[in-house]
């Protein structure tokens, strides 16, 4: 547990309503683990869908209040019961906090701190925003707006304090690769591309299909079960079903199960490239220290590929134009469902230009320092 000089209010709610995905409740729990685990906070998650967090973390039961991995685990109803409001209040992705808890938090002697916790974004006016507050018109109280993000100016993003040293420990150990795909039933030849490919639904996977029958190198694809396997159906013969395996030509896809967090992040360090999408997995990609494709959470009107384009320009920071301009390719087109073929075998053409850039573009985030410190330091600070 960590050592604070100032320690910081002891008791905080976390708010969460899970949309159509895990990525916000993926953010949300990791958090909650954190607070609790590394500064010993005392930490209630509401949560509005206890199913999405079984998935994650298959200990959660349908139990209205619960204690999961030391975080105190309340279902958010529709008639939310009267509560005494923690000392920091943590509004997830705008969800918006019941009225009824709102109003409890005004006739506190101390006011809480309220944070409206954003969506990672790489834009430039994210370093502008964070930190700005809003005063709530009925109750006078002071919404500070967080934001995760690429800076020294934001958040950071969240990075548990033993993730990078577990990581290391796992890749520089063969073994544990070894033993953690086959608890799977992953066997390759050894010098088989092993990829991960977790994703939204896709008409691009056509491409990427068949330019991977044709690869020069065996590629093995591991496909947790989730909504790209609807779109690999419709041009592979792949039962959607975990376990169900198919080899054609240089080419197997292999469906696994959906994994707890702890799990999956072992799944990115095994690969040699991971297909992540929306913003935990884009996260934990990162921190694997992989070469990684992003399909970005679709918006109306394209709103989300002037989001990917914010964050192609910081990633691509010390990349040769040769690199850059491939990764452009591959990940325009994946995010637009268009042809991948010309954009992947370029990336290939300087695979390991792009495994070290990973290595380099992880060490750049980690001198950012991370979204769970700098949470605790700004509420150390008196309102």
């Amino acid at each position: 547990m960590k050592n604070t000089e100032h320690l910081p209010p002891r008791r905080w709610d976390i708010f969460c309503r899970v949309i159509d995905n895990y990525g916000d409740i993926g953010v949300c729990w990791r958090l909650a683990r954190q607070l609790q685990s590394e500064y010993g906070l005392s930490v209630r998650l509401w949560l509005d869908d206890l199913a999405a967090l079984r998935r994650l973390w298959p200990s959660t039961t349908d139990c209205a209040q619960q204690v999961v991995s030391g975080v105190e685990v309340i279902h958010w109803p529709a008639e939310f019961p009267p509560t005494v409001p923690a000392e920091v209040v943590i509004e997830a992705f705008a969800c918006e906090l019941p009225a009824t808890y709102v109003a409890a938090m005004a006739r506190q002697s101390v006011r809480p701190h309220w944070l409206n916790l954003e969506y990672l974004s790489a834009e430039a006016w994210v370093d502008d925003c964070h930190g700005m507050r809003s005063i709530h018109p009925q109750h006078g109280l002071a919404k500070t707006f967080f934001f995760p993000g690429f800076t020294e100016k934001t958040g950071g993003l969240l990075c548990e304090t033993q993730l990078r040293p577990e990581r290391d420990t796992f890749q520089t150990n063969p073994e544990d690769r070894a033993n953690f795909l086959a608890s799977m039933g992953v066997s390759m030849a050894p010098d088989t591309l092993l990829i991960s490919l977790f994703s939204y639904e896709n008409p691009a996977i056509h491409s990427l299909v068949e330019t991977w029958r044709e690869s020069s190198r065996p590629i093995h694809c591991l496909v947790p079960e989730g909504r790209i396997l609807t779109s690999i159906s419709r041009y592979f013969d792949l039962t959607p079903t975990i376990g169900a395996k198919v080899t054609q030509n240089q080419l197997t896809l292999q469906v696994i199960p959906f994994m707890t967090q702890d799990q999956y992040d072992r799944l990115l360090w095994s690969c040699d490239i991971n297909f992540v999408r929306g913003e935990d997995s884009f996260v934990r990609g990162q921190w694997a220290a992989k070469p990684l494709v992003w399909h970005i959470y679709p918006q109306d009107e394209e709103a989300h590929l002037v989001k990917l384009a914010a964050f192609m320009e910081r990633y691509h920071q010390g990349l040769s134009p040769t690199l850059a301009q491939a990764l452009e390719d591959l990940w325009y087109s994946w995010n637009r469902g268009d042809n991948c073929q010309n954009g992947w075998n370029l990336c290939m053409e300087r695979l390991s230009e792009w495994q070290l850039h990973s290595h380099h573009w992880e060490q750049t985030l980690n001198s950012l320092g991370d979204l769970a410190a700098k949470l605790v330091q700004f509420c150390e600070k008196p309102l």
